[in-house]
This record gives C-alpha cells, sequence and structure tokens, in this order.
C-alpha cells in the first residue's frame, strides 16, 4: 500500500473526554426526574427523541439539551415545571464550556506525527460552535495543519475530504475511538483504519459484530502506539 499522506485525528474521546460529561448531564436529568418515571422509561424515551431528532439537529450540546426538553415535554404531557427546563439547560449549558483536559499522550503524539513530515487533519463531526470552542479550549489548535468540522462522518464524507486534500484512499489514515463513525466508512473505501477505544461510547456509535465482518483495520491500546506504526507504514 502506498505510504501515509494525511493523518486524520478524531477529537472526542480520542483526544480528550467528551462522552463521560454527557453521560454525568444525563444522570443529572434521570434524578431531577424521578418523580415522572425510573431511569429506564427515562432513559428508553430520550435515546428515541434523541434518534429522531439527528437528522434535524445533529450532534453536540445543544441537541442533546434540545432532545432532553422534548423528552420531558412528552414524558410529562407538558406538565414540567419552568424551573425543572432551566434546570436542563443548565446541564446543557455546561456541556459547552466545560474545561477541555487531554487524554495521555495527545501532544507527544502530535507533535511525534508532525516529525515525521505527515500532515495533521483534525476530523471531527457535530456543532461547529461548540467544536471549534473545545479546539480552542484544549490548546492543540497549533499542531494541527488542517481541520474538518462535519455534520456527518460516513462514506460520502470521507470521500469528499479525500477529493479536497487530493489523496487516494490508500494514502489516508483516520485515527478514532468510535467503530462506526473512524473505522467502518474509513476501511470500506480502502483507507487506513485506527481503532483506540474509549471506556465508555455514546450508545448512537456501537455498531454489532456483524457489521464489523469482513472489515479490516488497526486496533491500538493507546495513541502512544500511532508514531511507531506510522513507521512501518512508510
Amino acid at each position: 500500500m502506498a505510504a501515509p499522506k494525511l493523518v486524520a485525528f478524531d477529537a472526542d474521546d480520542t483526544l480528550w473526554p467528551n462522552q463521560p460529561h454527557f453521560d454525568y448531564a444525563e444522570a443529572r436529568l434521570y434524578a431531577l426526574l424521578t418523580h415522572y418515571g425510573d431511569a429506564d422509561l427515562l432513559g428508553s424515551r430520550f435515546y428515541e427523541v434523541q434518534r429522531q431528532n439527528m437528522q434535524l439537529f445533529g450532534y453536540g450540546a445543544k441537541s442533546f439539551m434540545l432532545s432532553m426538553i422534548e423528552t420531558v415535554i412528552q414524558l410529562t404531557q407538558g406538565a414540567v415545571t419552568g424551573t425543572e427546563i432551566q434546570q436542563i439547560l443548565d446541564y446543557g449549558k455546561r456541556l459547552l464550556d466545560f474545561p477541555i483536559e487531554l487524554l495521555p499522550h495527545v501532544p507527544e503524539v502530535l507533535a511525534e506525527v508532525k516529525r515525521r513530515g505527515l500532515p495533521l487533519l483534525l476530523l471531527t463531526k457535530g456543532d461547529l460552535f461548540d467544536q471549534e470552542s473545545k479546539l480552542a479550549r484544549s490548546g492543540l489548535g497549533d499542531l494541527f495543519d488542517h481541520v474538518e468540522i462535519v455534520s456527518e462522518k460516513n462514506e460520502a464524507t470521507y470521500q469528499r475530504i479525500m477529493r479536497r486534500y487530493q489523496v487516494p484512499p490508500e494514502a489516508f489514515v483516520m485515527i478514532g475511538n468510535s467503530l462506526k463513525s473512524d473505522v467502518l466508512p474509513v476501511a470500506r473505501l480502502g483507507g487506513r483504519a485506527v481503532y483506540v477505544p474509549y471506556h465508555t461510547t455514546w450508545v448512537m456509535e456501537r455498531v454489532s459484530e456483524a457489521e464489523l465482518a469482513g472489515v479490516s483495520f488497526r486496533e491500538m491500546a493507546s495513541l502512544a502506539e500511532v508514531p511507531a506504526w506510522l513507521d512501518t507504514l512508510r
């Protein structure tokens, strides 16, 4: 295969923790609303509302917040109080400005890849303002040659990215924690996909064993393994 010409990194739960903040907000929501239903009922309804709203609101804290409010209105048949809605809004706002704490090895790995002369692309999906803010708070912006914030990570998106940067699939590397968004589309296009698992995964990003059948990708326990692996491809 061709030597890598562009190395892309996912952001949330690859470079910094993200899902734990959403899990915490969701747990607070359930605690707030226990008098309307148990956690299982709230969880199943919230999942369904998020799934239905994804095409309208996309991903991120704002979509999460709107879906929380809609879920509560549905479950309470409009009886939710203004005070409770304000608390939900407060939970959502905290998702937009939490401190960014980098995951282990992140700055060193990015610097090592750059020292190898490989262009770095931050490729993340979600709300533009939210993702730009997280990147700014992370302090990593100067390490990336390019930044792409997209509404979805599917094969069409990756094909568009590859055309834009004039990189054939076999010379494109994508590194991330999501099998659904970072691995499967890239591997199916013939690119190099690297899976670095995170300890928690958003339910919408989970895939079945059947979907992974016959898909070739590299799994690493840590980002620290990336530079040495890239050396084997050159």
